[in-house]
């Protein structure tokens, strides 16, 4: 089944908690002092939030799905839409082993679709673009090397 994500940066990560966990009737199911993430059946929804250096607000969309044939499915709209995809391939971040690509819709969003097999003590690191929300359709963005960053599309 798939599940909607959606990640959030935001300014005060305690503060951003008790109000989410009070608008979801939640606590989170992973809390980290830099990322909080809730796992909601109702509405079926992947939601994080972090402190990872971005503009507060909506940092990217996204598609989880529970199995590899999921993500197969998944990955052959992607090559159907008119953007590059970025493909991450397999990769650790936002505390989660996991398989992904990125593509940008029309509007400039961010969309990361990923299958996530395994839990990680660390947040993540690695190639990731200069802005984690893509400006375009038309090209990547150029990515460099980032010590704490993760979760923006990678080349």
């Amino acid at each position: 089944m798939k599940r909607l994500h959606l990640h959030v940066a935001v300014n005060d990560l305690g503060q951003s908690v008790r109000f989410y966990s009070t608008l979801f009737a939640a606590q989170p199911s992973v809390l980290k002092d830099d990322y909080a993430k809730w796992m909601l059946d109702d509405p079926h929804v992947n939601f994080a939030i972090s402190l990872r250096g971005s503009t507060p607000g909506v940092e990217h969309l996204g598609i989880q799905v529970d199995s590899a044939d999921e993500l197969a499915e998944v990955y052959g709209r992607l090559r159907q839409a008119d953007a590059p995809v970025l493909e991450e391939g397999h990769t650790t971040c936002c505390y989660a082993k996991s398989e992904k690509s990125w593509i940008t819709d029309p509007a400039g969003l961010s969309w990361e679709v990923f299958h996530t097999y395994g839990g990680s003590a660390t947040y993540g690191g690695g190639a990731t673009a200069i802005d984690p929300r893509l400006a375009s359709t038309a090209a990547p963005k150029p990515v460099e090397k980032a010590k704490s960053a993760c979760c923006g599309p990678t080349a």
